[in-house]
């Protein structure tokens, strides 16, 4: 019999990105809601509970209310939303930052699919402090350049529409408050003791992401071979050449694709190591697939663009 499943919030960005991966699947049975009832709590509750497997694409309150009605125990859960990420009961789904997060995210019910911003940091930060090349307590620095997609439909219409602020078509920095959502996650799964200083960027293009972690003090070719080391023979995340593919980094190289390069740069005392993914990618809906995946003994890469 195969799997049901069941995106709760299909109609926002990270949802369609996910329907749009499933939707030809024939290994899967792909439960939809009636649109006039995607909003009624009994017909979610309904479908939430005839699911194996359920995406939750929903603000961070609707994501907790959506666990709660869930009532038996068999339907397991991905929620791409910040809500679990650093929730006790819940793994975090980023599988090749060990084979201990992969074997948790098959056996779970209740994954935290990662931020994307956050994807980008961890990826290139966890594996330098589970090696002890980098302390715990060190001042990590990031800065983060997403396309606008990652803000959702409303940013997506203002960035598309045809007399939007002439502003937009340079980046802008936000975040100045520097207490963005996805710190959380970042100090939690890479076991730091202190937030990373942290900006993101938001440029005139649709999809793509290139974040980068600066690295002062650092020897770059050390910190190149134990990246190359720790993502030895995974599908969906690899290094490139010390020195990158090419001179310069286009952050939006990968849009389309599932996948995560990261790209250290740099000489024996100063090194940079830059996540180059599509925020809706490896930082959302393809992860999201990914884990569902991986939690049904597929292939990972079922249904993915590499």
């Amino acid at each position: 019999m195969k799997p049901k499943v069941y995106i709760d919030g299909k109609e926002g960005t990270t949802g369609l990105q996910i329907y749009e991966r499933l939707g030809e699947r024939d290994d899967i049975d792909l439960l939809l809601i009636s649109e006039d009832k995607r909003k009624d709590p009994d017909e979610r509750r309904k479908f939430l509970n005839a699911a194996d497997i359920v995406f939750l694409c929903l603000p961070d309150a609707a994501a907790k209310e959506a666990v709660s009605l869930i009532e038996n125990g068999k339907t397991r859960v991905i929620d791409a939303s910040t809500a679990h990420r650093t929730a006790d009961g819940w793994d975090y789904g980023f599988a090749e930052l060990s084979k201990a997060h992969r074997t948790a995210i098959a056996a779970s019910g209740r994954v935290a699919n990662p931020g994307c911003h956050a994807s980008g940091f961890i990826a290139s930060v966890y594996p330098l402090v589970a090696n002890d090349v980098a302390p715990v307590d060190f001042a990590f620095t990031c800065s983060s350049l997403t396309g606008y997609s990652g803000g959702g439909k409303k940013l997506i219409a203002e960035y598309e529409d045809e007399n939007r602020d002439p502003r937009h078509d340079s980046h802008r920095i936000y975040g100045l408050n520097l207490n963005h959502k996805h710190l959380p996650e970042m100090r939690h799964v890479c076991g730091l003791t202190h937030d990373p200083v942290f900006v993101p960027i938001l440029g005139d293009f649709y999809k793509g992401m290139a974040t980068t972690v600066m690295l002062p003090g650092f020897d770059a070719e050390r910190v190149h071979e134990t990246l190359a080391k720790h993502y030895e023979g995974q599908n969906l995340v690899t290094v490139a050449p010390l020195g990158g593919d090419e001179p310069v980094i286009y952050a939006d190289t990968l849009a389309g694709h599932d996948s995560l390069r990261l790209i250290v740069s740099g000489h024996a005392e100063q090194a940079i190591v830059t996540a180059l993914f599509d925020n809706l990618g490896k930082g959302a809906s393809g992860a999201a697939v990914q884990n569902m995946n991986i939690m049904l003994g597929l292939d990972e890469t079922t249904g993915l663009h590499k």
